[in-house]
Formats: C-alpha cells, structure tokens, sequence
C-alpha cells in the first residue's frame, strides 16, 4: 500500500521540565521507576519498523525548539506526509498544538488531529465549554486561576477532583487529587499552584465504572474498561500519573483495562454515542480516544478527550484496536493512509 509514498516520524525530544510529576510531596511514597519521558523512545524503532513493512521510505526526526533548524530539515527531507507524535516542545505540553500549524503553513499534510482539536482538548475548560454547549454530559466545574486566592463560596458538591488546567499525561494527580471538604481542597489547590505554577479546574467526582472509547476514523473501536479490583481500601478509584507510568506502585499494579469491556448492548450504545458525539464536537480526525464514567441509572459522563492519545504497542488503543481484530502494522499503516489520502487529495484540487 503506497509504497512510493516518503513517512516522516515526528517526535519530541524527552525533556523533564518539573521536579514532581506525581502529585505527592517528597517522601509521599515516590516512584522508583518513572516510564512517562522515555516511554516514547523505548517503542519509537518499533513503529518504524512496523511502518517499513507498508512504506519503503521512512524516517524519523526528533523536535526541541530549535525551529529554523526543524523546518530546515522536513525541506532537506521532503516527507509526503508527517507521522505526528509530537507531544510537548522541551517538555512544555502547551506547544503540542503549535505543531500541527507549522506543518499547516509548510504545507505537508499529517496525521491525527489538526491545531484548533488539539488546542480545545489540552484546555480542559474549553473543552467542557464545548461539550455543554452539544448537549453533552460533562461533570460541573470551577477554574482556579494561579496566584489568585480561591474564592470562598463554591457551588461544587463534594468529593471533587482536583486536575491542573492544562495538562496530559495525568501529570499532577494522584490518590491526593480526590477531596472530600473545603480545607483539604484548599490544601491541594495551594499544593498544585506551588508545584505546577498554572491554573487548576476541579470538577465534581464522579463514582460510576469507568471506560475508554477508542475512535479510529469514525470507527468505534471495543470498548475498554478499567477495573480497580485489587486497589487498597482508601485509594480513590481513579486514573493517577503513577497508574501510567510507575510499575512499582499500587495504581500501576491495580488499574487495568479489560476490553472488551463486559456491558449490555443498551449500555454499550449509550456509551458509544456520548463518545462518538464527543469525537465529532472537537472536531476530531483519524483518531482519538473518549473518557466516560457512568453517573446514576448508568449515565455516561464525558471526563476527557483526548485527540492523538498514545500509540504504543502496549498502550489502550491499540489494545482495543487488537481486539477489533485489526493488527498493531495495519493500525499504524491506516492512520497514516488518513494523512496519505488528504494528501492526495490537496494535489488534485491543485490541478
């Protein structure tokens, strides 16, 4: 399948630009083992070699913020289209979005979401702005802006999560992050603004089971669910930064998806339009993956969505992709046959 066609893998250059990842304070019993920088490194030759059995020509460039430099480059390579994994420049997540309207104005089509989806997704504000403003269940929230004193009315119903504004990757949360009064709130909101420096949303909790709805074009792929069975009495039930990227804690070792995930087919359709509905309000392309738990009388609520989410071998979406029936080469080689496609066509509408 398009052979003649030139791939270039884009990435970022793993850089670490907090002391404190997870959440906790020094000495909150810590991880040993940290995946989340290297994670990426460690599968990168795979994806390649997965891509050569499709393309004959594939290459791979890493990004920093070295821009005049990076666009040299794509030129001096040439690439049909660009396979997008850039997540963060110089571990700063807030320039993901940027890099899709770079390879908009060098004019090379890519993979996965365009800037504006990636944008309005990395906001968690907006986000929810937006999937209030489709009809679409999403828990009620509150931003508190850094530096400035947390108001002391809140229309918020306790127990409520607390998330930075701006942030993947689960960075920040941890067993910590789920509070039960107004001291404790204030506590962690302080704790946030200390570590991360940024703004921070809190939403109200949600207790329900909790799915993964992975989108692959405008399929919807198994579902997932993640089971907390085995997780210590006391621990909220909740997806941390050390259930991510920490082997050696109790999350990692106690939060796992089963797909497909066993639900009726009632549930099942319910769960699928609140994702696909989701998919389609951000705009969405090529592929993305929906977050929902279930409220009373199993009402999905939209907790994120997350345009270009991880495509290792091992990560959910390719685990659900697996159970579609659809292998590890065919899924990367789809995605980018999205990007191939635009491509094509950009040519033909060019004359």
């Amino acid at each position: 399948m398009n052979q003649d066609k030139k791939i270039l893998v884009c990435y970022n250059e793993p850089v670490s630009i907090y002391d404190n990842y997870t959440g906790k304070a020094p000495g909150e019993s810590a991880p040993k083992i940290d995946l989340s920088e290297n994670d990426f490194m460690n599968h990168l030759e795979g994806i390649i070699q997965s891509l050569r059995k499709q393309f004959s020509n594939v290459g791979s460039l890493a990004f920093n913020d070295r821009v005049s430099s990076i666009v040299n480059k794509i030129y001096e390579e040439n690439p049909d289209v660009i396979f997008n994994f850039i997540e963060a420049i110089e571990g700063n997540s807030n320039f993901e979005f940027c890099i899709p309207g770079l390879f908009d104005i060098l004019g090379i089509q890519y993979t996965g979401n365009n800037a504006t989806t990636l944008g309005n997704c990395l906001f968690k504000e907006r986000t929810k702005h937006i999937l209030k403003a489709h009809g679409i269940n999403t828990s009620r929230f509150l931003i508190f802006e850094y530096k400035k004193k947390p108001e002391e009315k809140m229309d918020l119903n306790f127990p409520v999560i607390v998330k930075l504004a701006k942030e993947d990757a689960s960075i920040g949360i941890s067993e910590l992050s789920v509070v039960h009064d107004k001291q404790s709130l204030n506590q962690r909101i302080n704790f946030l603004f200390k570590n991360f420096s940024q703004d921070i949303i809190v939403e109200e909790y949600i207790i329900g089971r909790e799915f993964n709805v992975s989108i692959l074009g405008n399929e919807i792929l198994p579902i997932s669910e993640i089971s907390y069975r085995g997780l210590p009495k006391g621990y909220p039930k909740i997806v941390t930064y050390e259930a991510k990227w920490a082997p050696d804690s109790v999350y990692y070792n106690n939060t796992n998806p089963v797909c497909p995930a066993d639900i009726n087919d009632t549930l099942r359709r319910r769960i699928e339009n609140a994702a696909i509905d989701s998919y389609h309000a951000l705009e969405c392309r090529d592929y993305a993956r929906v977050d929902i738990r279930l409220k009373k009388n199993s009402i999905p609520y939209v907790i994120e969505v997350n345009p270009n989410p991880d495509l290792s071998s091992d990560a959910g979406f390719a685990n659900s992709a697996s159970a579609a029936g659809i292998s590890y080469d065919e899924l990367l080689a789809r995605i980018a046959g999205y990007a191939i496609n635009r491509q094509i066509n950009d040519k033909k509408a060019a004359g």
